[in-house]
């Protein structure tokens, strides 16, 4: 299905945003040159900032894109600001009527600011899935044209889908409109100053962004999805940043798994919790069956569509941290683009070395074939697995209270640690970011009602713990292992558990000691929850880490669904 124009979608053109209007307004000036991936390439290389490399862009995307055999990747490096700056996004559909009114104003001065620049567009396709595309137009000045050519190789060149994306149906949805303009000045206490004036303004209502004074690709990327979630919740499909693979039993050498059939399982977590581990490990460490299959949709995008039980995927190509990729690592055979990246000569050759030896947070783009065998669409899944690192909680929960499944992922937790500048006191709180998602621009409820309705129609829901496990205190913790976690991963895929209640948390389940004992010997006796020592501290702590979460809830737009927020909060209940 394809999105609209704005002729096509508003039937009263005055239901349009001004922010809107002004966008569509400089995206159709005749003096804004379209241009391709190729033609963006070649500019980048003129563009200060952007260095060229010796390493070879992935052939096959290089020909695909129309960029000459043999050509190199490119490395744009930035200065200060080096990630996404959150406090520089402003909401339009939630400021005051004459903020709003100001805002309106300082976006119209930004754009006669941008102007002045000669200008230059690319038009995209957002979703790979025949049944969710949104065509989509980046805005920029030719000063910008690296993050042109990485937006278009992170999303899809429209001319690559062109044909099929002109066969779909028409959804209720209008195109995406980012536009950028790194070279704003403004003067103005209202917006972020870090070294200099920075705005995101965010319009979901009308599928916009304005990203003024921001130069890191982060910003055009996770702005464009944010923007492709919110239009894909629109539509009745719950949004996921999270990962998440296909498994064939069919296949398997052992006839006895094929009445398993096709099996997906969908993994939400935060930087360091396991994500992608969960999601393209070849074979869990091993502990899947001899001859099994495994697609990915992906390990960081895609939307549930519950109604038509399948899921979709948004993007052809994978925004990577390199930090644990050193010079001889063989993902960089499907490099397409740096971004703050070393680059070292290596017996004559000038190639990036991925551990942030610059600063923090060097990023490539990878092909998707780095993840092995791909789809656009998958099963429904199986399961759904939300990754926490909270020390009151065994390695695995299942639950079987929809209302306590869904609270888990609502209240989706990391920890504070040493690294951060905080008081002792702190380190025993949590943070919270529901279902791992901080590019949700729309409120919480709606993804509550969304995950709570993918759990009714089907899916299990699970919670791994990655942080350790409560031995004697919170900082004496029995450790769980990456294999373990994976052993039960296959495990749950493959129907080996058998679970009975957590006396202290109804709704919640752990597997019996029968069932575990088969395929982890020794692992009930490490991490029974009655063996825990010093237990009244550690139940004292699990009811504080509950009623964190029971806090955090009642402080979020579920307030105004109170009938909802008093379910989730009751399923939260500790019993002791």
């Amino acid at each position: 299905m394809a999105s609209k124009s704005s002729f096509e979608y508003y039937e009263d053109l005055k239901n349009i945003s001004q922010i809107r209007s002004v966008a569509e307004t400089i995206m159709l000036n005749s003096k804004v040159r379209k241009v391709t991936a190729a033609e963006a390439y070649e500019m980048a290389l003129s563009q200060p900032g952007v260095s060229s490399s010796d390493l070879e862009i992935y052939p096959d995307f290089a020909e695909k894109i129309g960029l000459p055999k043999g050509a190199k990747v490119l490395n744009d490096c930035h200065g200060k600001i080096i990630g996404r700056t959150a406090k520089a996004r402003v909401f339009y559909n939630r400021i005051p009527e004459l903020e709003k009114k100001k805002v309106e104003g300082d976006i119209r001065e930004a754009v006669f600011q941008m102007d002045q620049n000669k200008l230059i567009k690319a038009e995209a396709i957002i979703g790979l899935d025949r049944d969710l595309m949104i065509k989509g137009t980046l805005v920029t000045t030719e000063s910008d044209a690296m993050n042109v050519f990485n937006w278009l190789c992170n999303f899809t060149p429209f001319e690559l889908l062109e044909e099929e994306y002109n066969r779909s149906k028409k959804l209720p949805i209008q195109d995406i409109i980012i536009v950028a303009f790194n070279e704003w000045t403004c003067n103005d206490d209202y917006y972020t100053n870090i070294g200099s004036p920075q705005l995101a303004l965010v319009d979901e209502k009308h599928n916009v962004i304005f990203n003024l004074g921001m130069r890191y690709f982060g910003e055009r990327k996770k702005g464009t999805l944010t923007l492709a979630w919110t239009s894909g919740m629109r539509l009745g499909m719950a949004a996921c940043h999270g990962g998440i693979k296909e498994i064939d039993f069919t296949t398997c050498h052992d006839n006895s798994y094929h009445e398993l059939g096709k099996r997906s399982i969908a993994f939400y977590g935060l930087s360091g919790t396991g994500k992608s581990s969960h999601t393209n490990s070849f074979d869990n460490g091993g502990t899947m069956p001899d001859g099994f299959s495994k697609v990915i949709l992906h390990d960081d995008a895609f939307q549930i569509d519950t109604e038509n039980k399948l899921c979709r995927v948004w993007e052809p190509s994978l925004f990577d941290k390199t930090d644990s990729r050193p010079v001889d690592h063989p993902d960089w055979k499907y490099c397409i683009s740096l971004m703050n990246h070393a680059l070292m000569d290596v017996e004559g050759k000038l190639l990036p070395v991925g551990l942030d030896l610059r600063q923090a947070n060097g990023r490539a783009i990878l092909d998707r074939d780095l993840l092995g065998k791909w789809v656009n669409r998958c099963s429904f899944p199986k399961a759904l697995a939300w990754l926490m690192k909270d020390t009151i909680l065994p390695p695995i929960l299942k639950f079987n209270n929809s209302f306590l499944a869904v609270a888990m992922g609502a209240a989706l937790v990391t920890k504070r640690n040493r690294a951060e500048n905080v008081a002792e006191e702190e380190l025993n709180n949590l943070v919270f970011e529901p279902f791992a998602n901080p590019f949700r621009v729309y409120e919480l409820f709606k993804d509550v009602d969304a995950f709570k309705n993918v759990i009714d129609s089907g899916a299990e829901c699970y919670c791994f713990n990655s942080a350790g496990y409560w031995k004697s205190s919170d900082t004496d913790l029995e450790n769980i292992k990456l294999q373990t976690s994976l052993t039960l991963q296959t495990a749950i895929l493959t129907d080996q558990l058998e679970w009975h209640d957590w006396e202290l948390l109804p709704g919640a389940m752990i597997p019996t000691k029968q069932s575990l004992e088969r395929i982890l010997p020794g692992f009930y006796d490490t991490y029974d929850p009655q063996k825990r020592q010093n237990l009244k501290e550690y139940i004292e702590l699990l009811k504080s880490r509950f009623d964190q979460r029971s806090e955090f809830l009642e402080s979020t737009d579920l307030k105004t669904k109170p009938e909802l927020l008093t379910k989730l909060i009751e399923a939260l209940k500790i019993n002791a």
